[in-house]
């Protein structure tokens, strides 16, 4: 039941960190794909001043977060939640941060513009929605796997794909974000913190 996804064990130290720098003192992070859980578990333990809440739209995710909780028994690791970001509700009425790793590139663009309009229902002005993943980028050389990764989304599915961070600045612009930080990452990703202005 339980999953596993090599790459959180890569990436999780290098995303504490900046989420160190951007999270709240304290209050509900609600993690939108969740995936495996292994995050929200390794997250929750680092930030025991916070709740973490996982969420995902897959059964088979909920299943397997649902057994890491269990397994770890964290008092700060909430129970995770089922849905699209397109969903016309969201399970949840408020929330301190967002952070939402490795999504916006294994969906539709529909996700994304779900996500950045119900994060601007649920966050206060100067919250954070925090990304992490590959995004194309003006003036920087894009690595060729990067470009590889693009070009096997867009063979799974024409929808799907690398997405430009000027196309991410502008949904955010439209939904009343502006983006705060970019911070370069292991493996060629970055994290891009967006405020709720």
């Amino acid at each position: 039941m339980k999953r596993h996804a090599p790459a959180t064990e890569r990436n999780r130290k290098p995303i504490a960190t900046v989420l160190e720098l951007e999270l709240p003192a304290n209050g509900t992070v609600l993690e939108i794909a969740s995936g495996s859980g292994e995050h929200a578990v390794y997250f929750a333990e680092r930030f025991p001043q916070l709740i973490w809440q996982p969420s995902d739209c897959e059964p088979e995710a909920i299943a397997s977060i649902s057994a890491y909780r269990d397994e770890v028994g964290l008092p700060n690791l909430a129970e995770p939640l089922e849905f699209f970001t397109v969903d016309p509700q969201w399970p949840i009425d408020a929330c301190d941060a967002i952070f939402c790793a490795n999504m916006i590139h294994i969906s539709p663009w529909a996700s994304a513009h779900g996500l950045f309009h119900h994060a601007g229902n649920l966050l206060a002005r100067g919250a954070p929605l925090i990304l992490y993943g590959p995004f194309f980028e003006d003036g920087t050389a894009t690595a060729a796997s990067n470009l590889a990764f693009d070009q096997s989304l867009k063979a799974r599915n024409p929808d799907w794909g690398i997405r430009h961070i000027n196309d991410v600045d502008a949904l955010a612009e439209e939904t009343g974000f502006q983006r705060a930080e970019r911070y370069e990452m292991p493996a060629n990703n970055l994290t891009l913190v967006y405020r709720r202005c």
